[in-house]
């Protein structure tokens, strides 16, 4: 039988709009309007993109599929079509196939073009290019293959997503999967279902549900909380989901990306039925950028990207994208079999559920990255499977980045034994110093309390205290404010914050090896020996996890501003409170070398609990 794998993408998206190059690379305008891709002047459109390629070596890889065909429909000028090929040496212009060239007539009638793909062994990606004498459209076209209609697997795809007052993004997506997938012709659509978590309890109910979507109010327990209440509806469905793709709330979808998950899980293999469907995440503001689909823990607990930013507007970038292999043999890189799929865009087999549980109870941070160390899948990554996200570089959140994921890392390794190759102390260390150089000292407190409340044992954790620590954490990060409020103050200290440039908040001075030293002896010169330069005052950028060495030098007075946003905050060297914080660390540490044995086996002991069916439905109250 005759099976489709992925569409030509013929969608009016805004990403689309912005780089069309994702779709078509072309040499004259064109405009998509209503599942029809309309060319206005004579040109050549060539195919062989991040969206409108087909990745044979992929599919071939991951699926049944080893013979690929393509269908598409043309109505207008006279016009030629030629298959495109592309592997690990393609750099600015995909190949054109010699002999598969097949030239159509003007016409007013719609001609079908059909061809068997031809793929060589060493072809990562195959498209077609389509040259045109003059205005042309084209419409219904999909790559394809044959296979034995006994060989394929049912599945039941449901989308959960967890949303917390994000009416704007979580709307348009419904619709989009209401009118797109549900009420399309795709096989998809009878297989589909999608649950909507609503942490937020703000959206409206009776409006938005039905068709093939559920809504379900929740306490606001957290992303954590929110997917295994999707997960939980993904079991009790009928018929029962087979697979549950993840996905925030914050994101712009391409329903393509759910209808080729949905296609290749149809014909997944023997060797990867088990595995994690990792869907990359494009940055929003740069549509083109694709800036993770799998990451890993390093050996000092960072999480990192597990291949480069990447640019799909770059046909190499795109190649490489698909062949980018990680060099784990080379011993600096081993940490890199530290390997799991964010949560973005994650779909995961029921089986995987039912084997190794649901999340840990941990609220945001560490949830999705603890899951996939726990359960050791393989993944998938193909070019088009991804969701287009606000890039987290902007997004610096103190509660988040100090109190959770300190608090969370520890409590995933204890409970779960993930990421051996991890030391989580050393990530605790440099976020404490980093902040105490910086006279941030609220965030480095922040990040005290994350590892305190963890040594309280599991019993603090399995109790439902995560929206309230969090909300906690929020309150006492250091505020930020709004330029309005905090200029005159700044004016005070000689900087005009009217007039300052992102670059003169984020580059940087250099030091010398001797000035090194002793800002690492003396914490800046907190203690041992003042060094301060009597009202020298630095300006820094206020993402905690910048570390603007050379002009927090000597200072006595820091102005933390984020460009993004457009806030400010007025830091202070303060000695004794220093003194008060850097001596809690120091208890805290001594406390868990001491206790440390005794906790993890403590967490380790609630594992089943705390991942179990029953647990969760207590925790959210619908048992």
């Amino acid at each position: 039988m005759r099976f489709k794998l992925a569409n030509i993408v013929l969608e009016e998206l805004p990403q689309f709009v912005r780089e069309p190059t994702l779709c078509c690379r072309s040499t004259s305008v064109y405009r998509v309007e209503q599942g029809i891709m309309r060319f206005f002047d004579a040109g050549t459109y060539d195919f062989t993109t991040f969206f409108g390629g087909l990745s044979t070596q992929k599919w071939r890889k991951y699926t049944a599929a080893k013979e690929f065909y393509i269908h598409m429909e043309l109505r207008g000028a006279a016009c030629s079509v030629v298959q495109t090929r592309a592997d690990s040496f393609t750099w600015d212009t995909a190949e054109f196939i010699e002999g598969t060239e097949v030239a159509y007539p003007a016409s007013e009638e719609w001609a079908s073009y059909d061809a068997k793909l031809v793929v060589g062994d060493q072809d990562v990606l195959n498209a077609v290019a389509v040259s045109s004498s003059g205005a042309l459209s084209i419409r219904n076209a999909y790559y394809y293959t044959e296979i034995n209609e006994s060989s394929l697997r049912p599945v039941e795809l449901a989308l959960a997503t967890t949303t917390f007052r994000k009416e704007g993004y979580i709307e348009r997506n419904i619709r989009l999967v209401k009118d797109c997938i549900v009420g399309s012709d795709e096989d998809i659509s009878s297989h589909f279902r999608m649950h909507v978590v609503d942490n937020g309890r703000s959206l409206d109910v009776d409006r938005l549900q039905g068709s093939g979507v559920s809504i379900y109010p929740n306490n606001n327990v957290g992303g954590a909380g929110g997917f295994a209440r999707g997960m939980i509806a993904a079991l009790e469905q009928e018929p029962q989901a087979t697979h549950v793709l993840l996905m925030d709330d914050d994101v712009i979808i391409s329903p393509e990306s759910i209808v080729r998950t949905y296609n290749l899980l149809r014909i997944v293999n023997d060797e990867y039925k088990g595995a994690f469907v990792s869907g990359a995440m494009m940055k929003m503001d740069e549509p083109e950028v694709r800036w993770e689909d799998t990451g890993f823990l390093t050996s000092n607990g960072h999480c990192r990207p597990m291949k480069p930013v990447m640019r799909m507007n770059d046909l190499h970038d795109v190649i490489s994208n698909e062949i980018y292999r990680e060099p784990p043999s080379i011993p600096a890189y081993a940490d890199r079999q530290q390997e799991y799929a964010a949560w973005w865009y994650c779909c995961i087999p029921v089986s995987a559920i039912k084997q190794h549980g649901l999340p840990l109870p941990i609220f945001v941070r560490y949830d999705d990255v603890e899951y996939g160390l726990r359960c050791r899948p393989g993944f998938i990554t193909m070019n088009g499977i991804c969701v287009w996200h606000s890039a987290f570089d902007n997004r610096y959140n103190a509660a988040v980045e100090r109190y959770q994921t300190t608090r969370n890392a520890f409590v995933a390794q204890s409970i779960s034994g993930i990421a051996p190759l991890s030391d989580f102390t050393e990530e605790f260390f440099h976020n404490v110093q980093l902040e105490l150089k910086k006279f941030c000292y609220a965030n480095a407190e922040l990040a005290l309390e994350g590892f305190e409340d963890y040594l309280k044992g599991p019993s603090f954790i399995m109790q439902p205290v995560a929206e309230e620590r969090f909300m906690h954490a929020n309150r006492v990060k250091e505020q930020l404010r709004p330029f309005d409020e905090i200029r005159e103050e700044a004016l005070s200290y000689g900087v005009d914050l009217d007039h300052l440039t992102a670059d003169r908040v984020t580059l940087d001075i250099p030091r010398t090896s001797k000035e090194r030293a002793e800002d690492l002896v003396t914490f800046n010169g907190q203690r041992i020996k003042d060094y301060a330069i009597s009202g020298k005052v630095g300006i820094i950028d206020a993402r905690g996890w910048e570390y603007p060495a050379g002009k927090i030098r000597r200072a006595e007075v820091l102005i933390a501003v984020d460009t993004y946003s457009k806030t400010a905050a007025i830091r202070h060297k303060d000695k004794a409170k220093f003194k008060e914080l850097w001596s809690r660390y120091k208890r805290d540490m001594k406390y868990y070398k001491a206790h440390k044995d005794e906790l993890t086996k403590a967490y380790a002991a609630v594992k089943d609990e705390i991942t179990s069916i029953p647990y969760w439905k207590n925790y959210l109250g619908i048992a």
